[in-house]
């Protein structure tokens, strides 16, 4: 039986790429592993897998009667629906809410990107990776990490790009980083609730449902022309029963975030993260990472 390696919904390019290659790991270990993902590529992604040769993994959104390996999370709410079979996680964040029946091979290191996790374990095992393999993880670790900029970047996630770099046969990675920036940041003609699905997550915070989403932009001014649009969107997610809404609008350029704010507790918000909200948004200096910037200022909010 076919066991199914999947990323988190909204899926992004690390959890693409940690799906493709870790399921090519555990094959070459004689595993009959199937990457997966559960939503259609976003713009960063498809570049990614063409540039280096793939075919988008299989789409997986029900996981009913199939065993499952999860990489890049471990939360409940991010995995496939019946999700009940799962027999190993490899990740990066904090642990989630995922529980088992019975021990299974757990991998999380505290670095910048599920792919350096991946890279530590294909030389642990003694397996070469592959050229093309190679070629996407150091994309996803480029773009998790911001091109090394983003505060979860580690001396771990440098040394896996220049490893998997030499591999695939890339010569200037910053090249490659800007080539994904202009794809990701591609916003014209783009529908806001594909603006809102690259990259968003719902997260439990003390039993309040919170919702944070983030769209990497070359510069503010990108946004501009869909700014208000953006904001009604949130607005009726947060009515879908949310206690709170955050998006992120992050200037890669400048190194920070504007952060709009659609929530039943304003005040909250703005002491989490020690500013005011002007018309609903503040800027958050120095702020590149949901993971290490924006949640857990969150969670201390909310008592978590």
């Amino acid at each position: 039986m076919s066991i199914y390696v999947v990323g988190h919904k909204s899926p992004d390019t690390d959890s693409v790429a940690s799906a493709i290659a870790y399921a090519a790991l555990k094959k070459a270990m004689g595993v009959d592993a199937v990457a997966a993902m559960q939503g259609e590529l976003n713009p960063e992604s498809k570049l990614v897998l063409d540039r280096f040769g793939f075919s988008a993994p299989t789409i997986m959104t029900d996981a009913a009667g199939k065993q499952i390996m999860l990489v890049d999370f471990s939360d409940l709410a991010q995995g496939p629906a019946n999700m009940s079979d799962v027999v190993e996680v490899v990740d990066h964040h904090k642990i989630g809410d995922v529980t088992t029946n019975s021990p299974i091979f757990f991998y999380a290191k505290p670095v910048g990107c599920t792919c350096t996790v991946i890279n530590e374990i294909y030389k642990t095992n003694g397996i070469a990776i592959d050229k093309k393999v190679a070629g996407i993880m150091t994309a996803a670790i480029l773009s998790d990490t911001v091109n090394f900029k983003s505060p979860t970047c580690t001396p771990d996630d440098k040394a896996a790009v220049k490893e998997l770099a030499a591999i695939a046969g890339i010569a200037d990675t910053s090249a490659l980083f800007m080539d994904m920036l202009k794809a990701k940041s591609a916003i014209d003609g783009v529908p806001v609730k594909d603006l809102l699905n690259r990259d968003y997550k719902d997260f439990d915070m003390n039993g309040k449902k919170v919702g944070i989403g983030q769209l990497e932009l070359a510069t503010l001014d990108q946004a501009a022309g869909c700014r208000a649009d953006l904001v009604k969107a949130l607005t009726a997610l947060k009515a879908e029963g949310r206690h709170s809404v955050l998006f992120m609008l992050t200037d890669v350029v400048k190194e920070g975030t504007e952060l709009l704010v659609v929530s039943d507790d304003p005040a909250l918000i703005e002491k989490a993260f020690g500013g005011k909200l002007t018309n609903g948004a503040m800027w958050c200096p120095g702020m590149m990472s949901r993971k290490k910037q924006t949640v857990p200022p969150m969670q201390k909010a909310f008592g978590c």
